[in-house]
């Protein structure tokens, strides 16, 4: 894949993934999950995302997530397969799907010819992703297809997230990186959500927060201010290059031309999600 190829699998990657993204946000797959019991928040989150990988314990899905700490993972995984299965949590996160595209989109951009021919693109992109050492992404390629263009396009979506984020994790091992330096590194960009939300939603400390920035500065990525060196900044390319390589099979198989047709048509649904409020303006910064 050439640069620019590889440039265009991320560009499109970046116009499908809020069609996924959008359901973490949204009340009504949250309502879906609560009402089969599940506590709101993490365990909503959790179990609705591992749920594809069935009835796992809390070592899976840190291994999985990444940059969660297990111990908070403990608190909610296996404790939500007590309350429901994940049968019933599959089902309740496509229904959540379905009201919110209903919802954010509307029926005529849902039974559109275009909503089809994303639909169709991204099952296409999909058939070449790979299962080997991608857990999250084979979870979910072994649920059926919805038939219903809006819900498919949603589960092409879904695929086509974990594939990319399995292998942006291996690229981050790579990186020798752990889970919380991760989340520290991205944070020092400036463009990220605050240290106070990543350690809220992930379960982190203030001390342990500390500790994995004073690792990244002994290594050089940090200067004293916690702003990213160049070494840093190099190391954060080099991984989102190697994440590019790992998820460029998805976008060779489309071709160029297709590839910029499904960046079109997805990201004309996603500037639609966008202008309906699908995403809450989460404050940026180190803070």
């Amino acid at each position: 894949m050439t640069s620019f190829e590889a440039s265009a699998g991320r560009h499109c990657h970046n116009a499908v993934n809020p069609l996924h993204v959008a359901m973490y946000f949204a009340p009504e797959p949250a309502d879906e999950l609560a009402a089969l019991g599940l506590e709101r928040g993490a365990m909503v989150y959790l179990a609705g995302r591992a749920a594809p990988l069935g009835a796992v314990g809390a070592g899976t899905v840190t291994a999985t997530f990444y940059n969660f700490r297990h111990t908070h993972v403990e608190r909610y995984i296996p404790a939500a397969w007590a309350v429901t299965t994940p049968k019933a949590v599959l089902a309740a996160r496509l229904r959540g799907a379905d009201t919110m595209l209903r919802r954010l989109l509307g029926e005529e951009a849902l039974t559109s010819k275009e909503m089809a021919e994303a639909a169709e693109l991204a099952l296409r992109a999909t058939e070449a992703c790979r299962r080997e050492a991608r857990p999250l992404y084979a979870a979910n390629a072994g649920l059926p297809v919805p038939e219903e263009p809006h819900l498919a396009l949603w589960h092409a979506a879904t695929l086509l997230r974990e594939h990319r984020g399995d292998g942006h994790l291996a690229a981050l091992a790579v990186a020798g990186l752990s889970g919380i330096e991760a989340l520290v590194l991205h944070n020092a960009t400036g463009t990220a959500p605050t240290s106070a939300l990543f350690m809220r939603t992930r379960g982190w400390s203030a001390e342990q927060w500390a500790a994995a920035r004073d690792r990244l500065r002994e290594r050089g990525l940090l200067d004293e201010a916690g702003d990213l060196t160049a070494s840093g900044a190099a190391l954060r390319g080099e991984a989102e290059t190697l994440t590019d390589r790992l998820d460029a099979a998805p976008y060779d198989h489309l071709g160029p031309a297709a590839t910029a047709r499904l960046t079109e048509l997805a990201g004309g649904f996603t500037r639609t999600l966008r202008a309906m409020g699908a995403f809450p303006a989460v404050h940026f910064g180190k803070g």
